[in-house]
């Protein structure tokens, strides 16, 4: 079965250390994806496409700087995508994603655990499943190496950036030939 990622229902969040003493929080956005799972419900295979250019900090100046070739270079790289090649089961609802993150034209091997729910029927009658995960990168493995070292040591951005992703997932339908 095949389930379509649900952009108005998908939280992605980052945080990464500024100064090496506070922490700076922001978002981006959803393009496209899917999750293919076998008849009980397993997924197999998961994909997603997320816009570059929706990453926002709640400061304009620092999320241009953040979409400008010192990071992300969106004008040039427009999507962050992830592409899942191996997922395996760990317990009820749980699983272990393991596949590649690109970034700005760079590739690298990103793996997670997963927890997910459902599925459920919406009130429009469609059926749903949910997912929630959280890891780590290193955005120097992605070439984002922008820094400015500090006075008294220590830079200005961290290298580590944590994430959080909640989605829903809508069953993909066939089109009803009439």
């Amino acid at each position: 079965m095949r389930w379509n990622l649900d952009p108005t229902h998908t939280s992605i969040q980052f945080a990464v250390r500024h100064m090496m003493i506070a922490t700076v929080k922001g978002a981006l956005n959803l393009k496209e994806g899917f999750v293919e799972t076998d008849e009980t419900g397993r997924p197999l295979r998961v994909e997603a496409r997320l816009d570059a250019q929706s990453i926002h900090t709640g400061v304009p100046e620092r999320d241009n700087h953040l979409r400008s070739p010192d990071f992300l270079d969106a004008e040039n790289f427009p999507e962050i995508l992830f592409k899942s090649e191996r997922i395996t089961p760990l317990e009820e609802g749980r699983y272990r994603v393991e596949g590649e993150l690109t970034i700005r034209g760079v590739t690298q091997p990103l793996s997670f655990e997963v927890e997910t729910y459902g599925p459920a029927k919406d009130p429009w009658g469609n059926e749903r499943m949910a997912a929630r995960f959280e890891g780590r990168l290193n955005r120097k493995d992605f070439g984002l190496t922008w820094n400015v070292p500090l006075e008294l040591g220590g830079v200005l951005v961290g290298e580590e950036v944590r994430f959080s992703v909640d989605t829903e997932a809508v069953e993909a339908r066939e089109a009803v030939a009439q």
